[in-house]
C-alpha cells in the first residue's frame, strides 16, 4: 500500500468517525432527556448541574461503525477479538453509567474483556526488553498483560473528573502510538487510531464547547479509551521486542519507558492516588478528591485549563521519552516516573502556600 492510499484511507476513516459521533450525540442527548438519563451531582461529583453521561455510546458507535466499514473494505489484518472483548466493556460501562454497577462487578467485566484479548487474541507482553535478563514464560505473560490492561482501563476512569482531560489525552497518546505505527507501515493500527481520534475529537465539541448539548462520557467512553490505548501499547512493546525490531523502519529500544512517557497522565496519577490511600490506610479502590485535577481546580484552574494543561504535560513527556528511546529502558522508565511524581507534586506544593499565604492574611 503506497502512502498515496494509506493517507487516504487515514484522512477518510477519522473523517467518517468525527461525523458518525457528531451525529448521533444530539439524537443520544434527547434519549437521555426523555429517560431521565443524567449524571446526578454529589458528593464524588465537581459538576453542579444534572448532565447526560452517554457520550461512550457515541464513541463507541463511531469506533464500532467505522472499524467495521474499513476493515472489511480494505482487508486490514485485524487484532484478534477486539471487537468481543469492547463489546464487554461497552455493556459494564453503559449499565454502570445508566444503573450504577458495583465496582467488583466492573472489575470482572475488564478481567473478562482483558482474557478474551489475551487468552484467545494471544496480545501478549511477551519480552521484557533487558529488565535484569529476565524474560516472561506463558503464564507470567498472561498475568502481566491482563494486569496492565486493567490497570490503563482504570487510569483512564480515574483521570475522567473533569471536561475533557480523559478525551485530550487518550487523544494526544493515541496520536504518538498512531505517528510511529504510521512510519512503521502498521497501517491496520495507524486506521483504529484515527477512529478513536475522530470519536474524540467529535466528543469534544460537546463536552468542552457546547453550551446547550453538553454530555460527559461516562465509564463507558473513559474505559474505551482505557482499552484500546492498552492494545496500542501491547503491540507498540511487542512489535519493538529485541528479537523482532531489526525490521522496522523506527525503532524504539526503550518501548516500555516511551509507553510509560506516552500514558504518563492516568500512569502517574493513579500510582499517586493508590499510594496516597493506602498511606492513609485506606483502601486503593475508594474513590476520593484527592487526583491531580481535583488539586488544580483548588488552585482555581478551569476545567479546560486543566485539561489543556496536563495535556501539555502529556505532549512533554512524549516528546522526551522519544528524544531519549535510546538511554536505556531502566534509565529512562526511572527518568519518567521520578520526573512525572515531581512534576504532579508541584500543585499539592502550591496549595501549601495558598493556604499559608491565606492563613497569613487572616492573621494580619
Amino acid at each position: 500500500m503506497n502512502d498515496y492510499t494509506s493517507m487516504l484511507i487515514t484522512a477518510l476513516a477519522v473523517l467518517l468517525s468525527f461525523l458518525v459521533v457528531f451525529l448521533s450525540i444530539p439524537t443520544i442527548l434527547r434519549v437521555a432527556y426523555y429517560k431521565n438519563l443524567f449524571d446526578e451531582p454529589g458528593k464524588r461529583h465537581i459538576h453542579k448541574k444534572r448532565v447526560p453521561n452517554l457520550g461512550g455510546l457515541g464513541i463507541f458507535m463511531g469506533f464500532l461503525f467505522t472499524y467495521s466499514i474499513f476493515f472489511d473494505w480494505f482487508h486490514f489484518r485485524p487484532i484478534p477479538f477486539l471487537i468481543p472483548s469492547l463489546l464487554v466493556i461497552f455493556a459494564i460501562g453503559i449499565k454502570d453509567d445508566i444503573l450504577i454497577t458495583a465496582p467488583m462487578m466492573k472489575l470482572l467485566g475488564q478481567l473478562l474483556a482483558a482474557f478474551i484479548i489475551v487468552g484467545f487474541g494471544d496480545l501478549r507482553i511477551t519480552d521484557f526488553h533487558g529488565f535484569f535478563g529476565l524474560q516472561p514464560d506463558y503464564f507470567t505473560s498472561f498475568f502481566l498483560t491482563v494486569l496492565f490492561i486493567i490497570f490503563i482501563v482504570n487510569g483512564f476512569n480515574l483521570i475522567d473528573g473533569v471536561d475533557g482531560l480523559a478525551a485530550i489525552s487518550g487523544i494526544i497518546s493515541t496520536l504518538a502510538f498512531t505517528i510511529w505505527f504510521y512510519f512503521n507501515d502498521e497501517i491496520h493500527l495507524v486506521v483504529i487510531g484515527v477512529i478513536l481520534i475522530g470519536a474524540l475529537l467529535a466528543f469534544l465539541y460537546y463536552n468542552l464547547f457546547s453550551e446547550t448539548q453538553k454530555i460527559f462520557m461516562g465509564d463507558t467512553g473513559s474505559m474505551i479509551i482505557g482499552f484500546l490505548l492498552s492494545v496500542f501499547a501491547i503491540r507498540f512493546m511487542e512489535l519493538n521486542a529485541p528479537n523482532v525490531r531489526d525490521t522496522l523502519n523506527y525503532t524504539m529500544t526503550s518501548a516500555p519507558a516511551v509507553t510509560v512517557g506516552i500514558l504518563i497522565v492516568p500512569v502517574i496519577d493513579t500510582l499517586r492516588v493508590f499510594f496516597l490511600r493506602l498511606s492513609h490506610g485506606n483502601s486503593p479502590f475508594v474513590a476520593d478528591k484527592n487526583h491531580i485535577h481535583h488539586r488544580l481546580l483548588t488552585l482555581g484552574l478551569s476545567h479546560f485549563q486543566i485539561a489543556f494543561v496536563l495535556g501539555g504535560v502529556n505532549i512533554i513527556f512524549i516528546l522526551l521519552s522519544f528524544l531519549l528511546k535510546d538511554f536505556g529502558m531502566l534509565k529512562l522508565m526511572a527518568l519518567n516516573l521520578v520526573i512525572g511524581f515531581m512534576v504532579f507534586y508541584i500543585p499539592a506544593i502550591l496549595i501549601r502556600f495558598k493556604v499559608k499565604k491565606i492563613r497569613n492574611n487572616g492573621k494580619i
